[in-house]
């Protein structure tokens, strides 16, 4: 015969109601009570049905992803797979499960997105990133759906929870770090005005600047279209530049990395010839020759808080939008060194 709440109830000395809330992760049942039950599911091997339990509340018990769209090409990029580590490690914890978008192309994942409310699949949605121009966040705010971002709104951050790093003051701090070695010219690599994590970094990069008496110079920023298929021939062209940079603050590591793999190819040491500092402390990085020195954001801890602020929203509709700032910090490695005298 299978094994009922109230055989568990029975077990843990509790009323079938209260097992109940446990499974549901309710925030008003002790953890003392919640441990004796769950030992008493473990010990008579009680498993929850839970596709019949989201018919009776009315929930699906899984979160919606949205990612950048190119899924394949965005999964080579260790940040997604490490945030979406953290989401998964916290929605186990509620039973939640993940549901991923696939569209190849912007249009396509709004439509997956509109499915998913529509259709009622998740309960909630998780956003990996923040554009100046968001269909799906104002389509998610119209229709009064729960969801969080990870990076901060460009538009309506006072009606939105989010979770991000401090980029403009993190940039700042690093950029500073290499104006302290002595570099005087400093170049911005990757830089995406789509992409609000990059706005604000680029803020951050400016302000050092000013506040070192160094002149801001436009070519010395290159845009990550640019980099697409011709990384190689942007990094000989920056070299060749008169105002000739003698570091760089790269937007992303796996951007890094293909410059320092390149930099050999044309004959330049780094960091004798051209420091480098980049963003999201990959494992890759630090096995590099030389190692590279990068900000590390907390990938995990922001996929964590994230998916924290998602599941409130869910459970307390009414709750206060938040602002989760994860900290970031440089981690000094053999890519940076003093400017030659």
């Amino acid at each position: 015969m299978a094994v009922t709440i109230k055989d568990v109830g029975k077990l843990a000395n509790v009323s079938p109601s209260t097992v109940s809330r446990v499974l549901a992760n309710h925030p008003k049942i002790s953890d003392e009570t919640k441990r004796k039950v769950r030992e008493a599911m473990e010990e008579l091997g009680y498993h929850p049905n839970l596709q019949a339990r989201s018919l009776v509340v009315k929930s699906t018990k899984t979160i919606g992803i949205v990612m950048p769209h190119s899924t394949e090409r965005v999964l080579e990029n260790p940040f997604f797979p490490e945030v979406l580590r953290g989401i998964s490690l916290e929605a186990r914890k509620s039973q939640f499960g993940i549901y991923l978008t696939t569209g190849a192309s912007e249009e396509e994942i709004l439509q997956e997105v509109i499915e998913m409310v529509q259709g009622k699949r998740v309960d909630g949605i998780i956003l990996l990133y923040s554009k100046t121009n968001d269909k799906i966040m104002d389509y998610l705010l119209q229709n009064k759906f729960p969801f969080t971002v990870i990076g901060r709104p460009y538009q309506n951050a006072e009606r939105i929870t989010f979770v991000d790093n401090d980029n403009v003051f993190i940039t700042k701090q690093i950029t500073e770090y290499l104006i302290q070695l002595g570099h005087q010219k400093i170049a911005f690599i990757g830089a995406n005005m789509e992409m609000v994590f990059t706005i604000d970094r680029l803020k951050g990069f400016k302000q050092a600047l000013k506040e070192n008496g160094i002149a801001y110079q436009k070519e010395l920023i290159i845009y990550d279209k640019e980099l697409v298929d011709r990384t190689k021939e942007k990094l000989t062209e920056i070299l060749n530049l008169e105002s000739r940079p003698t570091a760089l603050v790269v937007s992303d590591d796996f951007i890094a990395i293909e410059l320092i793999s390149y930099a050999e190819e044309l004959s330049i040491s780094i960091p004798e010839d051209l420091s480098i500092v980049a963003f999201n402390n990959i494992s890759t990085g630090k096995y590099m020759k030389p190692s590279l020195t990068s900000v590390d954001i907390n990938i995990f801890q922001l996929g964590v808080e994230a998916t924290k602020c998602l599941l409130d929203n869910i459970t307390y509709p009414n709750a206060v939008t938040k602002r989760i700032t994860v900290p970031a910090k440089m981690v000094e490695r053999n890519s940076c060194c003093r400017v030659a005298e």
